[in-house]
């Protein structure tokens, strides 16, 4: 795993700092995959929660030719696109405003009542995107779920192991349906940053990396065999 990126202590906001620094390295990244091929897309996985917001709002101005970046999402509850929880409302008003307007979304939900019934179509569509992504970017809860990766997701075993795209994913811990992009899927990028804030996400990183727990218990450890960019701050 790549070394961690800790803010300095004298810095009057350390969140927002992580955050600029994090938007900094992303622009490149994305610059960087689009000067390759002047005839390719580039692809970003964001995922939705607080703690991108700062991020998206550093990010969504970077100088950069939007209009050839597709955006996607790590996971969605299965809940319209104008709901008040809907992780694509969060993207469209946080990160697709300003230059970053010109990049095209892709959300991870469809008309369909339950993600069981539009689980395929979504996942056909998002696999038909510029894979690899130039980036992925997870949080992490603080049962050790990524993306919805949960550790009493009624489809776990399904998602950590299945070539599909997307998976359904229901469990007791969280109030609705969701939709998640597969772990075959997620690997699929050609950078992994894990995003976090508060000591309460260290502890559990930290448990994470004592290899105790299998991943089934702490889904976030399937990603510490691979590299990984830490971004963290208090």
């Amino acid at each position: 795993m790549a070394s961690a990126i800790t803010p300095s202590p004298l810095a009057s906001d350390p969140r927002q700092q992580t955050a600029e620094a994090l938007a900094e390295y992303l622009a490149a990244a994305l610059t960087t995959d689009l000067a390759a091929d002047p005839a390719a897309r580039a692809l970003l996985v964001v995922s939705g929660g607080s703690t991108p917001k700062p991020l998206f709002a550093a990010l969504c101005d970077k100088p950069l030719d939007w209009s050839r970046v597709d955006i996607t999402l790590a996971d969605e509850r299965w809940v319209s696109e104008d709901a008040s929880d809907s992780n694509a409302r969060f993207v469209r008003e946080h990160l697709l405003t300003g230059a970053a307007s010109a990049a095209t979304f892709y959300p991870l939900t469809n008309g369909e009542a339950e993600p069981e019934a539009g689980c395929a179509e979504v996942s056909a569509r998002i696999a038909a995107l510029s894979w690899p992504a130039s980036a992925l970017i997870l949080g992490m809860g603080g049962d050790g779920h990524t993306a919805s990766l949960f550790p009493d997701g009624d489809r776990l075993e399904e998602a950590l192991e299945s070539q599909e795209c997307c998976v359904p994913m229901r469990a007791p811990s969280v109030s609705q349906p969701r939709i998640t992009l597969s772990l075959a899927r997620l690997r699929q990028t050609r950078r992994t940053v894990l995003h976090l804030t508060g000591a309460d996400k260290q502890d559990v990183l930290s448990r994470a990396l004592g290899n105790i727990e299998a991943v089934s218990e702490l889904p976030i450890r399937a990603f510490l065999s691979a590299p990984l960019a830490l971004y963290w701050a208090p």
